[in-house]
């Protein structure tokens, strides 16, 4: 966000709680984070029928909030129409200097950033992809502005925000070309970045899995060595907010990708079973260890380690595509796979946050 750091308050730059900074806003942050979308729309659309938002900022936070929770839930149109009613981002109405009264010296927008990037995010989910992709350049470019402008004032921390959300939405810019195939626009968007000293694990590892995509199988394992060197010395730009835990699960991951397109799965699962000792909530490993032995045809030892990690670490290994890949085994495996998923399906309903698509258990 544009706003102060949540932990200060934007009026007097003292710390203070979270509702210092809006109205219950600790309150709007512990839902989100419990999966809770639907109460958040109702916990907003209180408020503002109360009233209790009383100034340009609390409105901006709580619109926020409220467009997230629309996209959770795939409410797509009213997550856009909602959008469209700031109009501008840009506009006075949403700079603090237009409140002297109420924000004194604070200058700048109080447009969070969260709000932008929902901005470009939202057309790809409502079929325009061409519109997702101008909006994300635009946001790219507004970002890199602001890098400039703040690197003129040498606000070095400042500057260090604005160079992480850059390098978030290269990588999602990345991500809509790579579903596309559009390989080459994707590496220019990588060596672009990677040319400027952004060092960033995810990023050069995100380069070798393009290269093995259009076939630089030379290319792809020389890009994983570099992650592994950058791990070894410890030389990742501050860009990369892992730790150490998350880089070194990266490195296996990425010898696991090797060891994939080789066909050696053994080797393949020995390198996600270090990821899983090290995190057990790291569901790619998880996810991934699991296909390996369902293609040694050991299948019921696949279905244990997909079961294993829902019944450990739910909130985090409960995502659609594990619960796909463990119904698409279940199918395989039991001549009575209905009343399983059934089962499954009944669980999820239970403990999953309100965004979770039940309807992946194909029951």
């Amino acid at each position: 966000m544009d706003e102060p750091s949540p932990t200060i308050d934007p009026l007097t730059n003292q710390f203070g709680s979270l509702n210092d900074l809006s109205h219950e806003l600790a309150s709007l942050q512990d839902l989100a984070m419990r999966g809770s979308w639907r109460s958040i729309l109702d916990k907003v659309s209180g408020a503002r029928s109360l009233d209790l938002l009383t100034k340009p900022h609390d409105h901006l936070i709580y619109l926020s909030y409220n467009v997230l929770a629309l996209t959770k839930l795939r409410r797509f149109s009213d997550a856009s129409n909602e959008l469209d009613s700031l109009h501008d981002f840009n506009s006075h109405h949403y700079k603090y200097e237009t409140y002297p009264k109420l924000y004194h010296t604070r200058s700048g927008s109080m447009v969070p950033f969260s709000l932008r990037f929902i901005n470009a995010q939202l057309p790809f989910k409502l079929g325009n992809r061409q519109e997702g992709l101008d909006r994300f350049y635009l946001l790219l470019n507004f970002i890199r502005q602001k890098i400039k402008d703040k690197g003129i004032h040498s606000l070095q921390e400042s500057v260090k925000i604005w160079r992480k959300r850059e390098v978030f939405v290269l990588h999602c810019l990345i991500g809509h070309h790579l579903g596309a195939k559009e390989f080459n626009v994707c590496l220019d968007l990588m060596r672009d970045l990677i040319n400027h000293d952004y060092l960033d694990p995810v990023l050069v590892s995100k380069l070798g899995y393009i290269q093995m995509q259009i076939g630089d199988f030379e290319g792809a394992k020389g890009s994983f060595h570099r992650v592994e060197t950058m791990l070894n010395e410890r030389k990742n730009d501050d860009s990369s907010a892992l730790s150490e835990v998350e880089f070194r699960n990266l490195v296996n991951r990425n010898k696991a990708l090797v060891f994939l397109v080789g066909k050696d799965y053994v080797s393949a699962v020995r390198e996600y079973e270090e990821c899983m000792e090290r995190d057990p909530a790291d569901v790619v490993a998880v996810n991934n260890k699991a296909l390996c032995l369902m293609y040694l045809r050991d299948l019921s030892d696949s279905i244990k380690v997909l079961e294993n990690s829902l019944e450990r670490v739910p909130t985090v290994a409960l995502n659609e595509t594990l619960v796909v890949n463990l119904c698409s085994m279940y199918e395989l495996a039991y001549v009575n796979h209905s009343e399983i998923k059934r089962t499954l399906s009944n669980w999820i309903a239970r403990v999953a946050p309100d965004d979770f698509d039940a309807s992946c258990t194909r029951v």
